[in-house]
């Protein structure tokens, strides 16, 4: 009874784990789709989430891109000592070959040439939250 218990467990914790993992990438596009975005510009965008995707499982990273004529032209990944290496530079295509759209402030899936898949992210331009009504507090005395 007890292997019984362990197995499940260690099968539980490993879903959870995997579960963890899976949402990021979900996080965002399902804050994207409810909050809008705001056009990205023509720039280097400092401050993006490059989520990768292998088979059922999602990593994000921080990094930074360049976007001209509203065209990633390049990706770069950010180390933690806050320094950048070029990941991604030029010919970044999806899987039709055609340059990714940038949509809702996420971009198309973009295939590299060793078969990654990854999706970017303008982290900044996403739209505040709608403010809320604050609530009135009743007096204790009624």
């Amino acid at each position: 009874m007890r292997k019984i218990l362990l197995f499940g467990l260690t099968i539980f914790m490993t879903f959870a784990a995997t579960a963890q993992t899976q949402d990021c990438f979900q996080k965002l596009e399902d804050a994207f789709a409810k909050r809008g975005s705001y056009t990205v510009a023509d720039d280097m965008h400092k401050n993006v989430i490059v989520s990768f995707f292998e088979g059922d499982v999602t990593s994000c990273l921080t990094g930074k891109v360049r976007v001209e004529n509203g065209v990633i032209v390049s990706v770069f990944l950010q180390y933690r000592d806050d320094t950048f290496e070029l990941f991604m530079d030029k010919d970044i295509y999806t899987a039709k070959k055609q340059a990714p759209l940038i949509i809702n402030g996420i971009s198309e899936m973009i295939v590299t040439s060793k078969n990654e898949k990854f999706r970017v992210v303008f982290i900044d331009k996403l739209k505040p939250k709608p403010k809320a009504y604050k609530s009135a507090q009743l007096p204790d005395d009624l």
